[in-house]
């Protein structure tokens, strides 16, 4: 499992591991090349603070998140005695705005004994991997990368940090990160006081989301999750924060994930809809109205700012995850037909016509983009494309596809019949219709499959019940049949973990569960009131846990090993999406 836990504030974010290393941090955005890389090599950088043992000392360490908080706490306990480290990234509103600095800020504690510690902070200046040398100041460190400088400001002395020798900790130390612009302020008070503000904004965040009665520790953690892969700037939603690790040990799928998948983005939406958090969606479509205007065609994938994750890099002096190479930055991903993104993306703007919480968005400019979006739907049915799981050796008609400019134009139907969207004048029913007949062409034994011209299995078809597709023998036929397919183990807790598929794509044949998938599986389980059998699986599911109830984006059952980016934003909406489709209402709990 990933020794690593999350922390960030929307617009930064960093992986620390549990001895008490920050191995993953880029900036000064998300997809910027790695500032601390050791994640993806040894040489790759990091920011650790560790114990100075004996020789044959024992170390222990434990991660946890203060409660209802993206704030990570590492304790680390040796033979001379124990320390506490409290990371975070400062998030609070702040003269009427959100203040949300690429900052970082780790306040190291003793808690018990006399400890000494050892601090190394070893930045490299992104893709080449060359370490940067610090430049000593009065109570920082600085090193030069582009053009702003990355500074360590501390109150330990700057001696044992520079040559990271050991040092007797007798008070906290402190210690901030920061691109750009230094602290100032004294340190001790400003870190004490960003702490409190920080922990006071997560836990307002929290009180304010709607859970499911049960699995509501898991599905907060989830949702805090989740948050941090909204980038508040620009409205944009990554797919995950980090980039190459592997969904297959020691070999070639490893992929960058921090970008704006638009499909992941509907999804993420669709939960944080369930949690009662509205703001992500109205930044999103600001995202939406700036890509659309400037393309007639959707791409899958956008970088931040709305270009496209473009070329596709390899780095090949970096080692990568357990040595698996290439290492890649951005995304060819983004130059596939993936049409399945117009039905997405209609699914995201209907509650803005159905849900009168969002009577102010009812303008002109979005019901023109959803009529783009619709007509788009009509012509992309029945039309090959590279399908949700990007397969790179060519295009074929996916029902997938299908479904999804069905559920587009269903809700575009029910929107002309409410007297929205009079820009349209084409057949809307005649063409829901033809969606409608290309989806169940593919239909075989009962079930859909994965496209007219395809019997294989596709657990993205798992969505038929939730999409409202098809009567419910059509959905259960359509679920029992992947789920025999497409499960991980023949038997044993294993079998609650699907494959994606398993025919073979541009790489062989997939050899982990994906674990959206799973949460596709119960989800529709409770959809066609199965609900007994849902719970069942779901306790099986959440196994795919590391300590911190982070979920990566693959999981390998029989080694209990977790696989593929992480986290992986599209594995905690299904577990938020799951945990309210299976959950009692609060009426049977209070």
């Amino acid at each position: 499992m990933y020794p690593y836990g999350l922390i960030g504030n929307c617009q930064a974010a960093a992986l620390v591991k549990e001895t008490g290393s920050i191995d993953w941090f880029c900036a000064p955005y998300p997809d910027s090349p790695p500032l601390l890389g050791r994640l993806l090599d040894p040489d790759g950088g990091h920011f650790s603070v560790s114990l100075a043992v004996p020789p044959n000392g024992e170390v222990t360490s434990v991660q946890y998140y203060l409660p209802n908080t993206n704030i990570l706490v590492t304790t680390i306990h040796g033979d001379e005695g124990a320390i506490s480290i409290t990371d975070f990234f400062p998030r609070f509103e702040q003269y009427g705005r959100m203040y949300r600095p690429i900052s970082l800020f780790r306040i190291v504690e003793p808690i018990s004994g006399t400890p000494r510690i050892q601090v190394s902070c070893r930045p490299v200046d992104g893709w080449s991997k060359k370490p940067v040398p610090p430049v000593r100041g009065n109570s920082h460190l600085r090193f030069d990368i582009g053009d702003n400088p990355l500074r360590l400001t501390t109150t330990m002395p700057l001696t044992h940090l520079a040559e990271g020798s050991a040092y007797g900790l007798k008070e906290p130390a402190y210690f901030a990160l920061t691109w750009g612009l230094g602290i100032e302020q004294d340190l001790k008070e400003t870190a004490r006081d960003f702490l409190a503000k920080t922990t006071n904004y997560w836990r307002t965040w929290v009180k304010h989301c709607s859970v499911p009665a049960a699995y509501q520790v898991e599905t907060i953690r989830s949702a805090l999750a989740l948050k941090l892969h909204c980038y508040e700037d620009t409205g944009a939603i990554l797919a995950g924060v980090t980039t190459s690790l592997p969904e297959e040990l020691g070999a070639t799928r490893n992929w960058d994930y921090r970008h704006c998948w638009l499909r992941d983005s509907y999804f993420t939406l669709s939960a944080l809809h369930k949690l009662g958090h509205f703001e992500e969606m109205e930044n999103f479509l600001k995202f939406l109205l700036g890509i659309v205007h400037t393309r007639d065609r959707l791409h899958p994938v956008y970088r931040i700012d709305g270009t496209l994750p473009l070329p596709e890099y390899e780095h090949a002096e970096w080692a990568g995850f357990g040595n698996s190479r290439p290492v890649r930055s951005y995304n060819a991903a983004a130059t596939h037909v993936q049409n399945d993104a117009y039905g997405e993306m209609l699914l995201t703007l209907a509650p803005i016509f159905f849900d009168e919480r969002f009577y102010h968005l009812r303008v002109p400019e979005h019901e023109k983009l959803v009529e783009h979006l619709a007509t788009h739907c009509a012509k992309s049915i029945g039309v090959p494309d590279a399908g949700l799981w990007e397969f790179r050796d060519g295009g074929m008609e996916n029902s997938f596809t299908n479904m999804m400019c069905w559920a587009g134009l269903d809700r575009t139907q029910k929107l002309r019949q409410l007297g929205f969207l009079p820009g349209i004048t084409w057949d809307v029913a005649g063409e829901l219709e033809r969606a409608e007949q290309r989806v169940m062409a593919a239909v075989v034994e009962g079930s859909i499959r994965n496209g007219p011209g395809d019997p294989s299995f596709n657990a993205a078809l798992l969505q038929a019940p939730m999409l409202r597709f098809g009567d419910r023998k059509l959905a259960e036929g359509t679920i029992d049949a992947i789920w025999k397919g497409l499960r991980s183990a023949v038997d044993g807790d294993g079998s609650a973990f699907l494959f994606r598929y398993r025919r073979a794509d541009d790489f062989g044949v997939p050899q982990s569960a994906f674990v959206i998938c799973s949460f596709w599986w119960i989800e529709a389980l409770a959809k066609v009131g199965r609900i007994q059998q849902a719970r069942q699986e779901m306790d099986a599911v959440l196994k795919a846990t590391n300590r911190l109830g982070l979920f990566s984006e693959h999981f390998e059952f029989k080694h209990h090993k977790q696989l593929g980016n992480f986290p992986q934003a599209y594995s905690h909406v299904g577990s938020i999406n799951a945990a309210f489709a299976i959950s009692p209402s609060w009426d049977e709990i209070l």
